[in-house]
Parts: C-alpha cells; structure tokens; sequence
C-alpha cells in the first residue's frame, strides 16, 4: 500500500489503482472518489464537503496521489453530494476538487480506538489531546471519531481552521449577515445559492440597517451554521466587493410573515407576497434595532438595499471560497435577482424542470405528476416523443420547482437514478391539434389531485424528504391492517412495520424495504380507491416505526 496511505485505512472493492484521467462513471456508491486534493488541505476540510449532506463515517487520505475516498453512512446522502456538486465544482484551499462514485462499496477501518463508542465527551477531550501526536494517516480517524461522538450543536472538529474554535451548546442555527463594499446588488436568490452549499437554509430576511446591507438566515442545523461561517467570513462575492462579514445571531429562530424578495421561509411555500407589508413583525425588527423596516419596508427607501446602478457587469466570476464556492457566474440579470449558474442554463423564476435518467419502459405522466405532486402543483407533464428516459415537468411556480428539484434529485426510481434541473423552456407546450403524441403530454392543470390549491393548508406543513416510511391518511374503518400491507405487498414492496395512529385511525405509518420502494408504491397507491368512497392519500413521513 502507498506510503501515504493512512494505517489501519484499507478500502474495501475493486477499484482500478491507476487513477489516470476520468474513469467511467460508477453505479452509486456510499463511497466517493475525490481527486485533484490540494496537499495542504486537513482531514476536517475534506470531511466539511460532506457533512451538509449526512454523517460521514469514513475517511481515506491519498496526499501523495492528490486523492481521498470519503464515505457516506447512506448511499442515498453520497447521492445527493455528487448530484450537488455536478454542476459546480467544490473547491478547497482555492482548488476545484472533482467528486465521482468509488468502486468501493466501504471502506474497511481497523485497530483505531473506540472510546468514542461509550462516551462522547471523554471521546472530543481524547481525541482533541491525542490529536498533535497522531501519525498523519490516523488523523483522519481521529477527525470521525469525534465527529461521529460529538452530539449534533456541540461539533469541533481537530485542526478545522475555526476562530470559533468548537459549537457551544445551544449555539444558534441564525446567521446575521453583512456585506461591506456593496457595489453590486447582492439579492436573496445569492444568498440562498451560496449558503446552501453548506445545508438546508430554512428562511432568509434581508434590511438595510446603519446603511449596510444586511440578512439574517437560518439554516436547520447549528453544525451547518458553523461550517458556513468559517468557510464563508471575509469572502468577496464578486471580484475585491460584496465581502462578507459573518457572526452567529443572538435569535434561535426566524420568523417570516411573507415570501418575497425581500424575506423567504423555503419550508412555507403558502406566506403572502405582502406587498406594501414589513418582512418582520415589530418585535424583531425592535431586537435588530432597525425600525426602517417597519417604517419604509420597499426598494429606495431606509429599510432596504439602496439601488445601484449595474455597468456591464455580465459575467462578474466568484472567486473560489475553500470548501464551498465554486466558480459561479453573475450575469447583468442579476439585478433583478436572477443568478445564472454553469451547466443550468435557467432562471429561478422558472417553473419547468428537466428531468432525466428515467426508466423508458415505466414511466408515465401520470407517475411523475403523482410523484412531483408531493412538492408542489404539477401543471403539465411533457415525456419527449424522441428520448423517452427525458421529461419536462411544469410546476405551479418557482418555489415549488425548487422544492421538488432539491427532494428528487439523486433519488432511484424503477432501478435508475432520477436528475432534476431547472429547464430552458419557460412552461410545456401541448401538442397541437392533429400532432402525433402518443399520449406523452398531459395537462393536469385542473385535477383534483393537487395537493397545495388550498391556502394554508396542512400539506404545506407535511413537506418531508422521500423515505422508506409512507404516511397513509383517509382510511374507512372497514380496512384492516392486512389490507393495507397486502395492498403494499402485491404492489411489490416489502412490508417492514406498519402502524395505526392510536388517536386518528383514519392515519396510519408503513415502513417499506427502500426510499425506492416507497417511492415507487407512493406513485401506485396514491388515490388507490379503498371503498366507502374514501380514497388513500400517501406521503413521505419524517418518522420511522
């Protein structure tokens, strides 16, 4: 084994050892390949790629061939980050690094210690002191264990370059956001697309307070708060302006009361736009001591961002942010908030997706707008005539579209795994009169089958990830439990646990084998006629049995 090889590190496959050029594209792994690493990068710098992702439960360190293999605890979360970091290159240390699936299905760890198992903060002390005399390969162990020990809010990783050196305890998800030397417009949609780098952002506020341009945003974890701000203080968006001054807020929570481009909750697609309303109700905005907000809450007044004047900016590049950034590309339209990004080719005010990689012989309009329907309102649905595994999927608008690409994306359907982009094309076209079509455009426009036409409704609170546990709602009483798991099973799923809810018997829990399988039964029995005029609803639960 090469001498950089990190000892007791061995992987565990078949992969080729001559890493000449790009090799074939693998089928999905939990492991990935990481090639082109810089030789001054630390382990915690390689393990904050995937962190926003998922737990990482493995790390190989190759310095003397410029390579690592990390390894996700899911292959569905190494999904996810390769599917991420596609379309814009990770990089560290001011280096792109370039991500592909492993040959290696794990990777095998042996004689490393396991005091982390029984007791994590004996574990961050043992392995924060042990750290300086560890030999170089068994840093990266040292660097999982106290990751994988440490509980979620109290992380600190050994040798991370962090002023805030560990997470405190009930450290905050919030962070509050100044961007000094503002010579170009800085929108929310920025924002949005750089922070998410880092993991799920959950709500945005944007004001203009002592004449700086400010934002407060929330992400849905501590640990994800954390590495964004030390990737990300004292970065320029643009070429030397738009520097970003990053701190943790003094807030736990955000609370937006309307979807606009001033402020967004992603988790509430049903707020008003507000027009003529403050993004923040008095008591915030009291807490900031900021009552612009409240007294001129729209664009040239006190509240917001002053507008400024965009010359022949297109094509401004963000310059590398080690762990994070990789080379986006602002064009003029960016000040009336849209970013373009390479390989997307697409607004994000559009509301069409592109959706690739599908299984030809299964699918249907109808699945993809059962399957879509979970994230927002499918208009049409286009499978093209030419190259079927293709579709194009029109969503109510933009916010939905985003939400079902962020949830789709990377996921298995019918054995192949399901790419979603934003399109070119601004909304479906139907065939016209007389035009072969075989039935591949359809227009759902007015089914009732629509989840999100009701403002407030409920569903916009039951938004979750696809998972192998299936919400069922709208069960008559007749239905027994081996009803439903024999509906399951002869729609050729594994029935693992199933449950009804001890308050509401119309609700019930079903576990299924694979996020796949519940996926593909999702599509089949949602609306599946039960009798008594009751139809079943399916939906993807954030719980498990």
């Amino acid at each position: 084994m090469n001498n950089s090889t990190p000892t007791g590190v061995y992987a565990n496959g078949n992969d080729n050892k001559k890493f000449k050029g790009d090799r074939p594209p693998c089928s999905p792994s939990r492991v990935l390949h990481l090639r082109k690493i810089p030789s001054d990068v630390t382990e915690a710098e390689v393990i904050s790629l995937g962190l926003p992702f998922g737990k990482v439960t493995n790390l190989l360190m190759l310095k003397g061939k410029s390579q690592a293999f990390l390894e996700m605890a899911s292959e569905e979360a190494a999904v996810t980050m390769v599917n991420y970091y596609t379309p814009v290159t990770p990089h560290l240390r001011s280096q792109p690094v370039f991500i592909q699936y492993s040959n290696h299905r794990e990777l095998k760890t042996d004689n490393l210690p396991n005091q982390a198992q029984d007791d994590p903060e004996h574990a961050h002390n043992f392995f924060s002191s042990l750290w300086t005399y560890l030999p170089e390969g068994q840093r990266a162990q040292a660097a999982l264990q106290a990751v994988s020990a440490v509980p979620s809010g109290s992380l600190a990783l050994p040798g991370a370059p962090t002023n805030e050196g560990t997470i405190l305890p009930g450290q905050s998800p919030v962070l509050r956001i100044i961007i000094e030397n503002l010579f170009y417009p800085v929108t929310l949609e920025v924002l949005h697309q750089i922070f998410s780098k880092f993991g799920t952002v959950l709500k945005i506020i944007t004001f203009t307070k002592n004449n700086q341009f400010q934002a407060l945003l929330q992400y849905a974890d501590p640990v994800n708060a954390h590495y964004a701000k030390m990737a990300l203080d004292g970065q320029n968006i643009y070429n030397a302006c738009c520097t970003l001054r990053i701190d943790f807020s003094k807030l736990t929570s955000l609370n937006v009361k309307y979807n606009n481009d001033k402020s967004r909750d992603f988790t509430r697609l049903d707020l008003p736009t507000g027009d003529g309303q403050p993004s923040l109700e008095p008591p915030m905005a009291a807490a900031f001591g900021a009552p612009g907000i409240i007294s001129s809450p729209y664009a040239g007044a006190a509240g917001f961002a002053p507008a400024i004047g965009f010359h022949q900016a297109t094509g401004l590049s963000v310059p590398a942010v080690p762990g994070a950034l990789g080379p986006l590309t602002i064009t003029s339209s960016a000040v009336t908030g849209r970013m373009a990004i390479p390989g997307a080719g697409a607004l994000p005010g559009n509301s069409v997706l592109l959706v690739t990689n599908l299984n030809p012989d299964l699918i249907t309009p109808h699945g993809l707008f059962i399957l879509f329907g979970v994230y927002g309102d499918v208009h049409r649905v286009k499978i093209m005539f030419n190259k079927k595994e293709n579709a194009l999927v029109q969503m109510a608008d933009a916010s939905q579209a985003q939400l079902a690409m962020n949830h789709l994306s990377g996921q298995r359907l019918y054995g192949k795994v399901l790419r979603a982009t934003l399109s070119k094309h601004q909304a479906v076209q139907l065939p016209r009169e007389g035009q072969e079509d075989q039935g591949l455009t359809k227009d759902f426009s007015n089914s009732p089958l629509h989840r999100f036409k009701k403002p407030g409704s409920k569903n916009f609170q039951n938004i979750f990830p696809p998972s192998a546990t299936l919400h069922l709602s709208n069960i008559p009483p007749s239905v027994t439990v081996d009803d439903l798991k024999n509906l399951f099973t002869e729609a050729g799923c594994s029935v693992k646990a199933f449950k009804f809810f001890q308050k509401d018997r119309k609700m019930a829990l079903i576990q299924l084998g694979s996020v796949e399988e519940a996926i593909q039964a999702l599509i089949e029995l949602h609306n599946h006629d039960l009798g008594e005029n009751h139809h079943l609803r399916v939906s993807f639960s954030k719980s498990t049995i």
